[in-house]
């Protein structure tokens, strides 16, 4: 198959780009900074906040290859801290590169798929896409753009032989944390005392995480499958368990459950 991926140079994107073209799949990926190639694998470099350079990675592929089989979604970044005092700079540039930047991909890879009767396209979302994280409020209203994104498109193109899937992992253990951008405000400590104990906690669940590795082989087998799901939770047993406790509790059960777990009571 031909595969895109957006975001390979570190994290998710590395592990599903090496993985898949070690399956024999020719694999593409975007990528903003490289620390190292993968051999087998076609880098592009590309902003997906850019127009213009969305169009060159979609136009190189199909140049290349005529055809593209899947697409990954798997670009993103994280702003952190609480909501008072994220800027909206700062979730503008949370929108531009998490949902945006799969908008202007999709718009122009679903006529691909469209007129070649078909494809796969696997959208990173998160458990965060699921439930409203405190303290990573930005990132998951991203995530929960896609959700809604996703599900609107799977029923317009369910003609056309594309098969959408959204891609909602728990805690990796993967450069995302040492990234997450934070706000930097002095008073954020003083006005919100147990934001500090809240991020400790949240870094601890991501630093002792799954592999990326262990979600790569999950996606390996997601591309391959004749009938895949519309969503695959890909977490620890404890987290998939809180996705089923969203969908079966009252709202303030839950809410009462997301305090406790991370240190707000």
């Amino acid at each position: 198959m031909i595969i895109l991926i957006t975001g390979i140079s570190s994290g998710f994107g590395r592990a599903m780009a090496e993985k898949l073209s070690s399956c024999g799949h020719k694999v593409y990926g975007t990528y903003r900074t490289l620390r190292e190639r993968l051999e087998n694998v076609t880098y592009i470099q590309a902003d997906v906040t850019v127009d213009s350079q969305v169009e060159a990675v979609v136009a190189e592929v199909l140049e290349a290859e005529g055809r593209i089989d899947v697409f990954i979604n798997n670009a993103g970044i994280g702003f952190g801290g609480p909501l008072e005092f994220a800027t909206v700079e700062q979730a503008r540039a949370q929108m531009d590169v998490n949902w945006l930047g799969m908008v202007r991909f999709m718009n122009r890879i679903i006529p691909v798929m469209r007129k070649q009767g078909g494809g796969r396209i696997l959208c990173f979302s998160s458990i965060g896409g699921l439930m409203g994280l405190p303290f990573q409020g930005l990132y998951s209203s991203s995530k929960f753009a896609i959700e809604g994104y996703c599900e609107a498109l799977r029923l317009e193109t369910k003609d056309f032989g594309i098969k959408i899937s959204v891609i909602e992992p728990g805690d990796f253990a993967t450069s995302f944390t040492s990234q997450r951008r934070s706000s930097s405000s002095p008073e954020i400590h003083s006005a919100y005392p147990k934001y500090a104990r809240a991020l400790a906690s949240i870094e601890q669940d991501e630093n002792s995480g799954l592999k990326a590795e262990y979600l790569a082989k999950k996606i390996e087998r997601i591309v391959r499958s004749a009938h895949p799901a519309c969503r695959y939770v890909i977490a620890s047993p404890l987290q998939k368990l809180s996705v089923f406790a969203k969908r079966v509790l009252p709202a303030k059960w839950f809410a009462r459950i997301l305090a406790l777990y991370y240190k707000l009571n």
